[in-house]
């Protein structure tokens, strides 16, 4: 069977969108075998925040269409899929996922290349994970603030990327950023696996803490960052994302 027919056939239909059924083992064999045969793979994660802006922004909700891989990012998501009687493994996080990926992409003798992130936060990331993986070769690049908005430097950061020819570029822009420079210049940047992965570079580079497992698997992830940055997230959790209670009845209709 081919390989995007046989992932379609792992999908789950949750909030209007396709997520893949796989767990965290069987997405990274997936994603280390698309590197060996060298076929383009794109890799998002989804929590609850980035489903609402889906629903509001219509490119982003194509791009989602189109990844080869989407991944539930959060127990709020896999809840939902018990509770629609579709359920999905399990909750596969960009920064749970991303140091697996470098585990094994030692492993097979595979680079891995980062895009995003401040300077500093990126330095420390690439030294820690050199560290911790020497035989993996790890590189990164920091756009500047705005580079979106800049033709040349856009071009600039893609040529830097395909020079550097990694086995697998992930991306840590933030979303829809991230997303949309992934859709966009994939073709450009001519890497086989492309990783959406958000605020990984600052997690990898101990600049910002990960919460206790137990808050993680107990859906409290959320909860942990708010307490961390209160100001800045309060709007995202105790406004704007209380839009999924709309889209649960929405949906839910749709299944009655």
């Amino acid at each position: 069977m081919d390989a995007d027919k046989l992932h379609q056939s792992k999908s789950i239909h949750l909030l209007g969108i396709n997520f893949s059924a796989l767990d965290m083992a069987s997405m990274l064999d997936e994603a280390m075998e698309r590197v060996s045969n060298r076929k383009a793979a794109s890799l998002v994660f989804l929590n609850v925040d980035v489903v609402i802006k889906s629903e509001q922004d219509r490119f982003l909700r194509t791009i989602i269409d189109t990844a080869e891989y989407v991944l539930a990012d959060g127990m709020p998501l896999i809840w939902l899929s018990r509770l629609f009687g579709r359920p999905l493994p399990e909750k596969v996080s960009g920064a749970d996922f991303v140091p697996r990926l470098c585990q094994r992409a030692e492993e097979e003798g595979r680079s891995i290349f980062f895009a995003g992130g401040s300077e500093r936060s990126l330095k420390n990331a690439c030294a820690r994970l050199r560290e911790q993986y020497p035989g993996l070769r790890v590189d990164g690049c920091s756009p500047p603030m705005g580079f979106e908005n800049d033709p040349a430097q856009i071009e600039a950061l893609c040529q830097t990327i395909h020079q550097a020819a990694p086995d697998i570029l992930v991306i840590c822009l933030g979303c829809p950023k991230q997303e949309k420079f992934m859709y966009e210049y994939r073709k450009r940047y001519a890497v086989p696996v492309s990783v959406c992965a958000g605020a990984t570079v600052d997690f990898l580079s101990g600049a910002v803490k990960r919460c206790p497992a137990w808050m993680s698997q107990s859906g409290l992830e959320w909860f942990y960052r708010f307490l961390q940055e209160p100001r800045r997230l309060f709007r995202r959790y105790f406004i704007e994302d209380m839009q999924i209670l709309r889209l649960i009845l929405k949906y839910w209709r749709e299944t009655s």
